[in-house]
């Protein structure tokens, strides 16, 4: 059994590091409603803009955007959205476990894959795995920023104009509740009004001035949209999942302080008990 100085090391230890999780579960708390907060007020923007470039996908219009042109699938460019730091539980090993699953199907298919990181937990893995990663984008901080996210996403969106690239999806984690985030891999080009569920009649817009200039200045925003959506979401699921996985260590260290006060004690107790004896055997013996 340890000697009562080294439970008691032990116990000091384990207090300062619940001091710790303490204190990043509280501060987690708070960055979550802001973020939680920011998340809800770009939703219905994003869910807009989404909707009626959907429906785009329909419209008479003879321009057609090369974002809306479907292609047979050969080059594939992936949107990565991680975190910059750790701490907050399986958010990052869930959406890159299933990122990791769709690029085995891509490689067993012959797919060539263009990986865009956002996150320094994705970007870490993606190097790691050996993918082909064209350009990255970390230290977002707790609010994000477009113009930090467009420059890097701008590199697949090119691609995909050029013809380099017959697809690109965005991968990150859906917050559904505080206890629950989703990981999900989505299409994000070529634009399918199918997969978001507009409307299978076919009709035209009126353009002003022009279809072209309007159709080509609707979709950019809405890359941007889905894109800042997608990091918010990300966000608000890191601040909750972190919050969450803090307590949970915080509760953790809270049950080995108390087993480690019990074994102190029987410790203590035990060797009250052999000093007691020892007194007495050394009276007995006088």
């Amino acid at each position: 059994m340890p000697s009562g100085k080294e439970i008691r090391s032990k116990i000091r230890s384990v207090e300062n590091t619940r001091k710790i999780t303490k204190a990043m579960e509280m501060v987690a708390a708070s960055k979550m409603r802001k973020a939680q907060d920011r998340m809800r007020a770009a939703r219905p923007y994003g869910e807009k803009i989404r909707r009626v470039a959907a429906n785009l996908s329909h419209a008479l219009t003879e321009y057609r955007h090369p974002f809306l042109t479907r292609r047979d699938i050969k080059n594939v460019g992936l949107i990565v959205i991680t975190s910059d730091k750790g701490l907050c539980g399986g958010l990052n090993s869930n959406i890159l476990r299933q990122v990791l699953a769709r690029m085995k199907e891509w490689n067993a298919s012959g797919v060539k894959l263009s990986v865009t990181c956002v996150g320094n937990k994705g970007l870490g893995f993606m190097q790691r795995a050996g993918a082909n990663i064209v350009s990255q984008v970390t230290g977002l901080g707790d609010t994000p920023r477009l113009e930090k996210l467009i420059g890097p996403v701008k590199a697949l969106l090119d691609a995909f104009v050029a013809g380099e690239l017959d697809a690109v999806y965005i991968a990150n984690t859906r917050f559904i509740n505080t206890m629950k985030q989703e990981p999900v891999i989505e299409q994000l080009l070529p634009l399918s009004g199918e997969e978001v569920g507009a409307n299978k009649s076919r009709w035209d817009y009126v353009y002003e001035p022009d279809a072209k200039a309007v159709i080509d200045n609707l979709l950019v925003r809405y890359v941007e949209a889905l894109i800042y959506q997608a990091v918010s979401e990300n966000m608000a699921s890191e601040q909750s999942a972190r919050m969450v996985a803090m307590k949970s260590a915080s509760d953790n260290a809270k049950n080995v302080i108390g087993e480690l006060k019990l074994v102190y004690n029987k410790a203590r107790q035990a060797a009250i008990t052999k000093e007691l004896s020892e007194i007495v055997g050394g009276a007995a013996a006088v």
